[in-house]
């Protein structure tokens, strides 16, 4: 019996789709969730903050997504264990709450030795965390080896709102920008003095 040209084709384009359907199907499926919006008060206390900011960096601010606590080894970006105590020293200039804005504004001003630049702006499309979020990740960063000093009052180089710096960064400040260690650390980046991608 001669099966017609057409008909063996449409059998093929069958047998195909079926098949990978199939193996479709054997592949681990993840429904993704929209993140969940957080409420941000301007009378939080920096310990509702921290835990704020904790809630923003699993969701929203996709921070896990490169970031690690506690973790060794081939990370893709600098792990933020400790990064509360080691933020005021990384770059010359800035305290702690600068070097983590910049981190986070700037990600791209000061990259951590044997890291690559890449973190992106989160307070840009896609990531678009508020300057009010920002600062709760700051609060919640400054517990991972510091203590929380940053308040919702705090203001921030950098922010969209136009505040300004800090009076303990004046040269930051003048070399454009003071909020980009905390990220940097937190994205990949942060030594002092140090240029991106050195």
């Amino acid at each position: 019996m001669n099966v017609p040209v057409s008909l063996r084709i449409a059998a093929l384009a069958i047998a195909t789709t079926a098949f990978y359907t199939y193996v479709g199907q054997l592949v681990p499926q993840k429904e993704v969730q929209p993140p969940v919006e957080v409420v941000i008060s301007k009378d939080m206390k920096p310990e509702e903050m921290a835990k704020v900011g904790r809630e923003i960096m699993d969701g929203k601010g996709l921070c896990f997504t490169c970031h690690t606590v506690g973790k060794s080894g081939a990370l893709r970006f600098p792990d933020l264990d400790g990064i509360g105590g080691r933020a005021a020293s990384r770059v010359p200039g800035l305290s702690d709450v600068e070097y983590l804005a910049q981190s986070l504004y700037e990600p791209d001003k000061y990259i951590v030795p044997g890291f690559n630049p890449g973190m992106p702006v989160i307070s840009k499309p896609p990531i678009g965390l508020t300057d009010d979020e920002i600062l709760a990740v700051i609060a919640y960063l400054q517990t991972l080896g510091g203590t929380t000093t940053v308040t919702m009052q705090t203001k921030i180089n950098g922010s969209a709102g136009g505040a300004e710096a800090p009076a303990a960064a004046p040269a930051a400040a003048a070399s454009e920008g003071t909020a980009a260690e905390p990220a940097a650390d937190a994205a990949g980046s942060a030594t002092p003095a140090q240029e991106p991608g050195q």
